[in-house]
């Protein structure tokens, strides 16, 4: 980061960490992974234990909108706010060390849920939050860093192909009969994305949210599919042949472990 980001960021940092039952904050996303343009937005995290009180972020008085614990739909994502500092656009994702540890324990031994996520095409997977802590820089606090987990290396993949699966299974027996070409377009995209984990998982690569997951997954031949669609069952079912053949590639890329 430049002097002028660390100026910026720095009381941000300190602000966040001094509120109650916070015990870290990270700087996450693209800025955290030196993928960021300027206009980026800054994505911070407040890690917290025994209860954090959204009004107490509010009160500093920074622009913006924060929502309650579970605003953002409950689960392991929980919530946070948007908010603009200085004429620069800044999330902050609430993260309850209780449920982030509880996860960690789960990842390591191979176990995982899946929730839906509001702009996530493909929902998320539980292991997110340990995703975070793999890649994003602790600003202030500690946080443990984990290594991607043999047992979540063995088991993520074949959920996150068995869901690819059936989401192209059902579009072939729903729409494609029907020449629905804007219901398989979004099926195309679901399947994808769910692909995309596989493939991450199956290398041991984490994936904190969907921008770059079909770049990486090596997927972005599905933009050609998508692109050609035709309401037509013919050229339907010829699209989900292709993309099933796309899979097939992306997963035949996966080295063994």
């Amino acid at each position: 980061m430049t002097d002028d980001d660390n100026l910026f960021l720095a009381p941000i940092a300190d602000r966040l960490a001094a509120l109650p039952s916070v015990l870290a904050v990270t700087l996450g996303g693209s800025r955290a992974q030196s993928t960021h343009t300027p206009d980026s937005d800054w994505d911070l995290a407040v890690y917290y234990r025994g209860g954090f009180d959204p009004a107490e972020l509010r009160a500093v008085g920074w622009e913006g909108e924060v929502s309650e614990i579970g605003g953002w739909g409950g689960g392991v994502f929980n919530g946070g706010a948007w908010l603009t500092i200085d004429g620069r656009h800044v999330d902050v994702h609430y993260r309850d060390l209780d449920v982030v540890e509880h996860e960690l324990a789960e990842a390591r031994q191979g176990r995982f849920h899946w929730e839906p996520l509001m702009f996530h095409l493909a929902g998320i997977p539980s292991y997110l939050v340990v995703a975070e802590l793999a890649v994003n820089q602790v600003l202030r606090g500690t946080l443990p860093r984990p290594e991607y987990p043999q047992a979540l290396r063995d088991a993520a993949p074949p959920m996150w192909r068995e869901r690819a699966a059936l989401t192209l299974r059902y579009a072939k027996g729903a729409y494609v009969r029907r020449g629905q070409a804007a219901e398989v377009a979004g099926a195309l995209a679901v399947a994808a994305m769910q692909t995309g984990h596989a493939v991450l998982a199956g290398r041991g690569e984490w994936v904190t949210n969907e921008k770059r997951l079909l770049q990486q997954a090596g997927l972005r031949g599905i933009d050609a599919i998508v692109a050609g669609l035709r309401p037509e069952p013919e050229a339907l079912t010829r699209a989900i042949t292709e993309a099933e053949r796309l899979f097939e590639r992306a997963h035949a890329t996966t080295p063994e472990h």
